[in-house]
């Protein structure tokens, strides 16, 4: 059943599709068609640049006449750029061209011809015009001149300069094809040759054979490109130069084989000799230049300099030399050029490939020469010289005069005698001592005294100078440093000798000074003598500066305490040798009176004006001894011989 019903409506769309068809031929019959064209692809060769007549005729369109009326062109070079290139001549259905066609601008071109028949039935087809191109453009270089610069030392088959080119005529033929070729060389190269290398548009210029700068310093080129039309070929040149840069192909050479020179020992800053070269490369380039090296045990006491308009090699002494030492010395001198030396020389030409040479290059080094020079030393007086340049001695000051500080002792490179020099004093500011001309002995003349002016941190210099009697004469010089100890020769001295006090005033300060150095200085010891008690008082009583105070109690009619001090601090065993001196000072005060050198006083004095008080002196330098101004006095007046003596006993009793 169901099959039944599925034929039935297939037969129904059948009959329908039949009818509707018999029907549209009955209402639409067929028409014949307006115009044929009988021409394939509708197409022409346009030759450029064609020198007719114009418009001259491209091409016949197969149309029918009655349909010529309504056919037109369109498209580039009828209604679009370039304009009213090409025409349609529709009388004789032919399409014209109006003026030269250029293929370099457009190669081709693609018109539209349409038609409309008197049904008004619309046809369209396109034109295809080729444009065929002539040989009517050289290939052109892109500089009209090339310039290079090539060092000497170039191998051959490096590539020197490129060069390129351009023809705008159709690649495809050989009107855009075209080779370079070498038209000249000037000058002419006679171990060498240029040649070109070509991929396409671009030439290397390479060449064959060896540079020499000596035969040309330049090379001038005219390359040629020449394209392959036909039948007349188009060309044209450019112009290469190529500069040649020297290179070291020459070695330096010297003028002589070995030289000498003379120069007095201890003598500098003279030139010992002159060493020439002569060099076949371009003069002032670096492969002209010499580079010189001194070599030899003593070079170190010379230079080499190179002169940079002669090239010579200069040599001078910079440091002195010892005709005692070395008479005679010998120098080498290498001599190189400052740009590596090379060689190149044409063995074989072969013909399309690169020649057969001997290249070398020495890349490490350059040509090295050994010149031998003599050079001799000229004795002249030496300086005599001392064994002990600086000399330290160490001395007790107050020391009595005529002690032997030192003996100098020289010696003579020139002569071992000792007669040949004498030795003379220099610097001696307070002239404390005195130099024996023969044996160089240096003695004192003076007590020296640590506290002089002229002793700097307990140190007085001496200069001596040693002369020999050569010619000229010369001097040695020698120094003399004395270190003085310290002796306690020197009393403590208030800072200020005068202080006034009012009746409000309940304190002052006291200060002293020693020349001494420890323990021969401060602090001392201070200390109030009388009846003072609840009056007066030292704070603190041991120092270098302490403090007077004044009780409320004491009224301005008050007499002023008798200060012992300030007197430096000793032990007991130094205290017991000073009682000791003091006692033999007694005993001897006449004879020092008469006998003795007067130092001049070395008093410590110090008084309170304008109130009725008062310090009263002790000029002593050890506690606990009260003794009268005169005898004071006297014990500080002592000769140096007889402190050094009691400075003695001191030390012994120490032990």
């Amino acid at each position: 059943m169901r099959t039944f019903i599925l034929t039935t409506i297939i037969f129904f769309i059948i009959t329908e599709v039949w009818t509707a068809d018999a029907s549209s031929s009955v209402k639409r019959p067929r028409k014949k068609r307006a115009w044929i064209v009988d021409f394939g692809p509708m197409s022409f060769n346009l030759e450029e640049e064609h020198d007719g007549v114009f418009p001259h005729t491209l091409g016949q369109l197969s149309v029918e006449k009655d349909l010529l009326p309504g056919c037109f062109l369109s498209g580039p070079g009828v209604d679009e750029e370039p304009m009213d290139l090409f025409q349609l001549d529709q009388n004789r259905a032919v399409i014209e061209v109006n003026e030269k066609v250029d293929y370099e601008k457009n190669k081709n071109f693609t018109l539209r011809l349409g038609c409309i028949s008197s049904e008004n039935v619309h046809t369209r087809l396109e034109v295809e015009i080729q444009v065929l191109d002539v040989n009517d453009n050289a290939p052109v270089f892109d500089k009209a001149s090339y310039e290079t610069n090539v060092k000497e030392s170039t191998p051959q088959g490096t590539d020197l300069v490129t060069v390129q080119a351009l023809d705008l005529d159709d690649s495809s033929t050989g009107n855009g094809l075209f080779t370079f070729t070498i038209l000249s060389v000037s000058p002419e190269p006679t171990n060498l040759e240029f040649f070109i290398k070509q991929q396409s548009q671009t030439g290397w210029i390479s060449f064959r054979g060896c540079l020499d700068y000596e035969e040309a310093q330049k090379y001038t080129i005219v390359v040629e490109a020449k394209d392959h039309g036909e039948p007349v070929q188009q060309s044209s040149t450019a112009t290469v130069t190529v500069n040649i840069i020297d290179s070291n192909d020459h070695k330096p050479e010297l003028s002589v084989k070995m030289g000498s020179g003379m120069v007095k020992e201890r003598e500098t800053g003279v030139v010992v000799y002159m060493l020439e070269v002569k060099d076949g490369d371009h003069q002032g380039s670096a492969s002209w230049r010499a580079k010189y090296t001194l070599h030899g045990e003593k070079a170190k006491n010379f230079k080499i300099e190179t002169d940079l308009t002669t090239n010579d090699g200069i040599i001078s002494v910079v440091a002195p030399l010892d005709f005692e030492e070395s008479p005679e010395l010998t120098l080498s001198v290498s001599v190189e050029n400052e740009e590596p030396l090379f060689s190149c020389k044409v063995k074989q030409r072969q013909s399309g490939s690169l020649w057969d040479v001997d290249y070398f290059r020495d890349v490490s080094s350059s040509a090295l020469l050994s010149f031998p020079i003599t050079i001799t030393v000229e004795d002249t007086n030496d300086p005599p010289e001392l064994t002990h340049a600086v000399e330290h001695v160490t001395i007790m000051e107050n020391t009595t005069a005529g002690q032997i500080l030192w003996t100098f002792t020289a010696m003579d490179q020139d002569s071992s005698s000792p007669a040949d020099f004498r030795f003379l004093k220099g610097e001696d500011v307070d002239n404390w001592v005195t130099v024996d001309s023969e044996t160089g002995q240096v003695s004192t003349v003076k007590v020296l005294d640590r506290e002089s002016p002229f002793v700097k941190d307990s140190v007085y210099t001496v200069t001596v100078y040693v002369v020999d009697k050569g010619e000229p004469p010369m001097t040695g010089t020698g120094t003399l440093v004395i270190h003085l100890l310290d002796q306690n020769d020197n009393l403590p001295v208030l800072e200020m000798n005068t202080l006034r006090m009012c009746l409000s005033d309940t304190i002052t300060d006291i200060t002293a000074v020693d020349l001494d150095l420890p323990p021969f200085s401060s602090p001392f010891n201070y200390e109030l003598l009388g009846d003072v008690k609840e009056k007066w008082r030292i704070e603190p009583s041991f120092g270098t500066t302490v403090s007077l105070v004044k009780d409320s109690s004491v009224h301005s009619a008050y007499s002023g305490p008798t200060v012992k001090g300030p007197t430096v601090r000793l032990g007991a065993p130094a205290i017991a040798i000073i009682l000791i001196s003091v006692l033999l000072g007694i005993l001897l005060v006449m004879f020092s009176l008469f006998f003795c050198a007067h130092k001049k006083d070395k008093l410590l004095m110090m008084e309170i004006q304008d109130v009725e008080c008062s310090l009263i002196p002790y000029n002593i330098e050890a506690p606990g001894t009260d003794a009268s101004n005169s005898l004071q006095k006297w014990i500080w007046t002592q000769t140096p011989e007889l402190k050094q003596q009691k400075y003695l006993q001191t030390l012994q009793s120490w032990h």
